[in-house]
């Protein structure tokens, strides 16, 4: 369902140009979601986040992938969450743009993967040569689990301050956020509030 939002662009500052698309589905395992997306008809923009049906609180997931089974784990990454591989220091916090996703475990590498390549390509003209070995260490640590070494295994580790990510698998951990956490952790930009009868 398609609806106009009276309110700006975020980006543009366009009025009457901003769509809702809501779409309600029952994702497998996950339960019943709302997919709502906004879009911006004048500068392109648009950011998606799922909101699960029952009642959610603030909370972290983590997962050890320690076997090829586990990089088909299903993970619903919403727009207010944190994703973390702590053995790499590698960490992607909510953005401006920042949009929720459905994928599993190896697409969350995958991501990872194409951001330190990004910095690499960056860091290449600078020579700088000590960026560049880290960035070679953190492929080569990212491409063995994939490739299916466990020898050295990764944490994907959600951290949501709107409770609205999981990882489903059985092994998953379930957490809360600590005060800390909750204070200090970005939830990204909440550019419009709706009411329920919205969604």
């Amino acid at each position: 369902m398609d609806s106009v939002v009276e309110l700006p662009c975020p980006v543009c500052n366009v009025e009457h140009n901003l769509i809702m698309r809501t779409h309600s589905a029952e994702i497998p395992y996950f339960g019943e979601h709302t997919q709502v997306t906004l879009m911006c008809n004048s500068c392109g923009w648009r950011q998606t986040d799922f909101i699960p049906a029952d009642g959610v609180k603030p909370g972290g997931w983590s997962l050890c992938i320690d076997n090829m089974s586990k990089l088909s784990t299903r993970i619903v990454r919403s727009s207010s969450c944190t994703v973390c591989i702590p053995e790499l220091d590698l960490e992607v916090n909510p953005g401006s743009s920042n949009a929720g996703y459905v994928t599993n475990a190896e697409g969350i590498l995958v991501r990872f993967t194409e951001v330190v390549e990004m910095i690499a390509r960056d860091r290449q003209a600078d020579g700088d040569e000590e960026v560049l070995r880290r960035c070679d260490e953190l492929l080569a640590s990212i491409a063995a689990v994939k490739n299916g070494d466990f020898d050295h295994p990764l944490h994907i580790v959600l951290l949501d301050p709107r409770g609205r990510s999981q990882i489903l698998h059985e092994n998953a951990l379930p957490r809360e956020l600590t005060a800390d956490e909750l204070e200090s952790l970005p939830v990204g930009p909440d550019p419009a509030t709706f009411s329920p009868d919205e969604i």
